[in-house]
């Protein structure tokens, strides 16, 4: 199995693979990634060209649609040597169209592509829960999901090509929206008096409860092993979380489909890529909210 693309999500993915008895060969452009790789038994490669020209199956988790498309078909890419007969899963969270064109080009070399964005975040992807939400061929979803499986729990086929990432998008700009609401919530309550545990305790018994809350919650210390106990580090970066907020935009707007929490919340997310916060993790609103930040 390739794998290209060994961040913060992609690594520990691989590692899934490779502790399940799969052969991985590995790819990406921070050699430190592709050396823990390594480390733990997997091999590595020079280029994604070099990947696909070894593998029949290949997972690809880039930050966004540009890096895919570089990917697959820039100088060294995977479709320069693909093999007819290749199974092409990206987990990226790109563009819905960028999928289809993608698919387009791999089928005329005889290969598979499917979009199979994922759910989850970090702790999800070392613990390999992940939910994936895969368009392409329906003939093809058996193979996707036996592969898929070994790094998930919830594995959905979601339609044709692109139908994934929809689901995606979708999902994302719920989260960052949910996510705004939580920081807003907690920072209330803390400047009212109120302990965050005990106020994060009744909301998740609550009808507030919600992702946010309960699993990823923004305050330093109400859970631990989340970045916001962690200096707002490692997780999902503001900055993807942007990327991801733009999609949804785009997608509305040519949707014609009105969305102004979504609008708003992306807003917030590009004010906050453009501070210091574009490397923290998106929960890192809760601290930018505390500290008075103005829009």
């Amino acid at each position: 199995v390739g794998f290209i693309g060994l961040g913060n999500m992609g690594g520990p993915m691989a590692a899934n693979l490779v502790h399940k008895g799969h052969s991985v060969v590995g790819y990406d452009v921070n050699p430190e990634a592709m050396e823990r790789l390594r480390d733990i038994g997997g091999d590595i490669a020079p280029s994604p060209a070099e990947v696909a020209s070894k593998c029949d199956r290949i997972i690809t988790m880039l930050p966004n649609s540009q890096h895919v498309k570089s990917c697959f078909s820039g100088d060294h890419g995977i479709l320069e040597t693909v093999k007819p007969g290749t199974l092409l899963l990206d987990s990226s969270t790109i563009d819905p169209g960028v999928s289809k064109d993608v698919s387009t080009i791999a089928s005329k070399k005889g290969a598979t592509y499917m979009d199979a964005p994922v759910s989850g975040g970090v702790n999800a992807a070392k613990g390999g829960t992940l939910t994936f939400m895969v368009g392409g061929p329906d003939q093809e979803f058996e193979a996707a999901r036996i592969l898929l499986s070994c790094m998930g729990k919830n594995i959905v086929y979601c339609g044709g090509v692109g139908n994934g990432q929809s689901v995606k998008i979708c999902n994302n700009m719920l989260l960052a929206i949910t996510m705004i609401g939580t920081a807003e919530t907690m920072n209330l309550g803390i400047r009212l008096g109120l302990d965050p545990k005990l106020l994060a305790g009744i909301i998740n018994s609550s009808s507030g409860r919600c992702w946010a809350s309960d699993t990823y919650n923004p305050v330093p210390g109400v859970f631990e092993h989340v970045p916001s106990s962690n200096n707002y580090e490692g997780g999902f970066g503001t900055a993807l979380m942007t990327k991801d907020l733009g999609l949804a935009q785009d997608a509305a707007t040519e949707s014609l489909t009105p969305t102004p929490f979504g609008s708003l919340a992306h807003q917030i997310y590009r004010i906050m890529s453009n501070s210091d916060y574009a490397g923290k993790d998106f929960s890192s609103v809760f601290q930018f909210l505390q500290e008075n930040k103005t829009f």
